[in-house]
């Protein structure tokens, strides 16, 4: 039995339960162009001493790799609220939410942007989701973050949150 399936007798429930986790993974093209990245180093040291270059190509690598892992925001929407990279607002300050594909993301991430947005948005990931901020007391109308679900992101985002289901037990 794990340590956390049972406390005091009754099932141990997360404080708050995860509806939603999204890690915004790059897609192969830019693992491609870290990797040709990674060989530049070996091209220019190849004329001074081979061996030098490929030392100082695998640890590009390296230092590319650890970069674009550190770099990929996690998505999570919880029951009470919604972080995306290292922001976090209380759902009860999230209004609407759309979801955008293809030009109309483009023109969402252009021309349509608000200078005070809070955006998290990765290119090599097409859609975004608007999602509405209804807090008075903060400036950013609506933060605009990339998915590859978004659709259902949104859909998630303004369906109202899950009360606390009251269980009865029978004594």
């Amino acid at each position: 039995m794990s340590h956390d399936a049972k406390l005091g007798g009754e099932s141990a429930q997360p404080a708050d339960e995860v509806l939603w986790k999204e890690r915004l993974y790059p897609n192969v093209w830019v693992w491609i162009i870290v990797v040709g990245l990674a060989f530049v180093p070996a091209v220019i040291f190849a004329p001074i001493n081979m061996s030098i270059g490929i030392v100082a190509s695998v640890i590009a690598l390296i230092i590319l790799v650890i970069m674009l892992l550190t770099s990929m925001p996690t998505i999570l929407v919880t029951k009470t609220g919604l972080r995306v990279g290292p922001a976090h607002i209380d759902r009860t300050y999230i209004g609407t939410a759309e979801a955008f594909t293809r030009e109309e993301a483009t023109r969402q991430r252009g021309t349509a942007l608000h200078g005070l947005t809070y955006l998290c948005i990765r290119g090599w990931i097409d859609a975004v989701v608007k999602i509405e901020i209804t807090d008075s007391e903060d400036p950013t109308p609506y933060w605009l973050v990339s998915s590859r679900h978004p659709h259902e992101l949104a859909e998630l985002l303004t369906t109202p949150p899950p009360t606390p289901e009251t269980t009865t037990t029978g004594v």
